[in-house]
């Protein structure tokens, strides 16, 4: 219980490496920091006869020394949701091969959002552009698999996406 003089800690108090040990973060393969938070017991059966649980989430923090959540395609939809810190740039490519940029932060007036829907089968790079971290949180539906998920080539991207290889060369490994 918290006394009158005292008040709990806050995200806005805290710094990266507090909020990597309260919230149990690892190393993430794309680059940052994430916890698997939830995996629904409840499953769904996939097309392809697999079974997956309905919804998994993860916290996902990207900081300073590793700002970026390198070029990756998930087969799931994915929200993202925005908890604090810096603002967090997402590059998103289509299967049209589309580049579209979206920041998800608390400057709603200057154009940043809450939360942020990227689909499966959309390429997305994340971005801390400043600042110490960036936290989030990530739903996934159907639940998050790693065989689901495929991280860019450069021979693919490429390939796949020459007229924009300049732009997003930087985020693949």
């Amino acid at each position: 219980m918290v006394g009158p003089s005292e008040s709990p800690t806050q995200l806005s108090h805290m710094n990266k490496q507090q909020l990597i040990e309260k919230l149990s973060l690892e190393p993430h393969i794309e680059g940052g920091y994430f916890s698997r938070t939830y995996s629904s017991g409840l499953k769904t059966e996939l097309p392809n006869s697999k079974q997956r649980c309905l919804l998994s989430s993860i916290f996902y923090m990207l900081t300073d020394d590793s700002p970026i959540g390198h070029l990756h395609k998930n087969k799931s939809d994915i929200i993202h949701y925005f908890h604090g810190g810096s603002a967090l740039t997402y590059l998103i490519i289509d299967p049209d091969g589309n580049l579209d940029r979206k920041v998800l932060g608390f400057d709603l007036d200057g154009g940043q959002q809450l939360q942020l829907l990227v689909r499966g089968g959309c390429w997305k790079a994340t971005v801390l552009e400043a600042g110490e971290f960036g936290l989030i949180s990530e739903a996934v539906s159907p639940g998050f698999e790693y065989e689901d998920m495929e991280l860019a080539k450069p021979e693919i991207i490429k390939n796949q996406f020459p007229h924009l290889w300049d732009r997003i060369s930087k985020y693949v490994r």
